[in-house]
């Protein structure tokens, strides 16, 4: 269940600020407004980590725009310096 959303600094404000219809432009300011309140929220790590987990495609989720995540996700996904390729199976599969 999502009760750390019960703490949020978000909760009790319009969720259209953090749900803007772009992330350019003139809602620009409104991302820039909507990730203040993130930055002094006390449950900004498990919201960010539900986004995600979760594939938040919309919106500001943890301090975090949608290009944001799509970066963390990625850089998540690429392997880690030191570890090796997986072997081949023998006979080629």
């Amino acid at each position: 269940m999502l009760d750390w959303s019960r703490r949020a600094a978000c909760l009790d404000l319009d969720p259209e600020l953090f749900f803007p219809i772009s992330m350019e432009g003139p809602c620009q300011s409104q991302v820039e407004q909507a990730k203040k309140i993130c930055n002094g929220c006390p449950v900004r790590e498990p919201c960010l980590a539900y986004a995600l987990s979760t594939r938040q495609a919309h919106g500001v989720w943890g301090g975090t725009d949608p290009d944001e995540r799509r970066s963390l996700i990625a850089a998540s996904a690429v392997p880690r310096q030191g570890s090796a390729p997986a072997r081949p199976l023998p006979g080629g599969r």
